[in-house]
């Protein structure tokens, strides 16, 4: 089974007293004691982003373990990945990710490791990145389209209700052609896809939304989509 969870926003990052999102992607793996891996390319390997994992995932029943670029465990990526149950991607800047991963060939291990059953995981650029293309600031102060991986089919739009220009600019370049359609998940929320298809959407906020916007007959369709609240009511 071949497993992506994006999220459009909180886990560790950015809200360390919730821990719902970050407990479900360790509940997906069928090892009682999974090993997860954190990428913080996007940040460049933020120290205070890699400490931040540790303070979280140290507490959990995991074993993990991150992999920095910058100063590489080993020459052998492809197997140090490989062993992983779990990568965990960081948020940060999308294009600098793509463009470090494709170069270290990043790019390819990772689509081997998730084909042999291992998690994808992420959080805005780590989101983002598994998709064919992302709406990311990455370029400066506007948001742009990115062409991204691929593993994922369509567009995907993070922090739609955290950020106030990503919903009218996310539908703006659907409407103009400039993205092609996907889907928006407000911050809080994950999509969790078996076998590249969308088989759950969980959330650690109650109101946290999640939709699937396309454009039908020259308008652009916001569709809400089921999200189920991880915590108690």
């Amino acid at each position: 089974m071949r497993q992506i969870i994006a999220l459009g926003g909180g886990g560790f990052s950015m809200e360390p007293e919730n821990p719902l999102l970050d407990r479900y992607i360790l509940q997906q793996s069928n090892q009682s004691v999974p090993k997860i891996c954190f990428l913080p390319t996007a940040s460049g390997d933020s120290d205070n982003y890699i400490q931040r994992f540790y303070r979280f995932f140290d507490k959990q029943l995991c074993h993990p373990s991150h992999l920095s670029l910058f100063n590489p465990p080993t020459r052998d990526l492809e197997s140090f990945i490989l062993e992983k149950d779990i990568i965990y991607v960081g948020g940060g800047n999308t294009k600098n990710l793509l463009a470090l991963w494709k170069e270290w060939g990043l790019d390819h291990i990772l689509r081997k490791a998730w084909e042999q059953g291992t998690i994808l995981a992420g959080i805005s650029a780590g989101s983002i990145c598994w998709f064919e293309e992302g709406l990311t600031d990455s370029f400066g102060t506007s948001l742009e389209p990115i062409q991204c991986l691929g593993i994922l089919k369509g567009s995907c739009c993070p922090h739609y209700d955290g950020e106030i220009e990503r919903k009218p600019a996310y539908k703006k370049m659907i409407d103009s052609g400039k993205i092609i359609s996907g889907v928006a998940m407000d911050d809080g929320v994950a999509i969790h896809y078996l076998d590249q298809k969308m088989n759950k959407i969980v959330s650690s906020r109650p109101e946290a939304k999640a939709y699937e916007v396309k454009r039908i007959d020259n308008e652009v369709i916001q569709n809400e989509l089921e999200v189920n609240y991880l915590g108690t009511k």
